[in-house]
């Protein structure tokens, strides 16, 4: 039985909805994957809060530039054509609405679109806030991306979020290794399902009222 897909299956999945011309950022993290699965043959541009437009998948290693970094320290690429600027147009350009997709990690994900991805509140926790909140309120469409579950077993996807938000009502949809949602007026809807799940599966996992899948 089968119902989880990898990190790099879903980073694949992620990238296979991103239309082409789009201009995204992609988080610390898990969601800098996504650039590794992008198509070579589509314009898809990839921003960095850090000062980059234009940036291409992880370099092998021999290929390592360590002056061309992403946002979280981790060696990148950089296109043809790509353009390096001050951490301050970086941030204008995030806020100013001009991305098309952010994809972020999260903490947790309320039914109504709230995005809780900094810090867990728990004492002696090192806040890592970054450049999300400037993303989940500045970006078209916010896209999530997350295990399901925690380590201890606790759904990501929440009734109503207990940790400190990043943004209210900010999500858009939220891919997972059991599955994928989107973010409606009525709840979590079941986008697709990964392997052998169901949605009586879900729901006893989230503790959610979920949606059937959409057409």
């Amino acid at each position: 039985m089968t119902t989880r897909i990898s990190r790099d299956e879903l980073a694949a999945r992620i990238a296979a909805d991103i239309p082409e011309g789009a201009y995204v950022n992609l988080g610390i993290g898990a969601p800098t994957l996504v650039a590794n699965f992008l198509p070579s043959d589509q314009e898809i541009i990839l921003h960095t809060e850090n000062g980059l437009l234009g940036m291409g998948e992880a370099p092998a290693a021999d290929r390592v530039d360590p002056d061309l970094i992403n946002a979280g320290k981790q060696p990148v690429t950089a296109l043809p054509g790509a353009a390096y600027f001050h951490h301050a147009d970086s941030f204008a350009m995030m806020r100013g609405g001009h991305l098309d997709i952010c994809v972020l990690g999260a903490f947790q994900v309320s039914e109504r679109g709230d995005l809780a991805n900094w810090s867990t509140g728990a004492p002696g926790a090192i806040p890592a806030v970054g450049g999300a909140m400037d993303l989940a309120i500045g970006a078209k469409q916010v896209f999530v991306m997350t295990d399901l579950l925690t380590k201890q077993g606790a759904s990501k996807l929440v009734a109503a979020c207990t940790y400190p938000l990043t943004g209210v009502g900010c999500v858009t949809r939220v891919y997972t290794d059991h599955a994928v949602f989107d973010v409606t007026d009525e709840g979590f809807r079941v986008r697709e399902l990964f392997g052998d799940n169901t949605i009586e599966g879900l729901e006893s996992l989230t503790g959610l009222s979920l949606q059937e899948v959409a057409a």
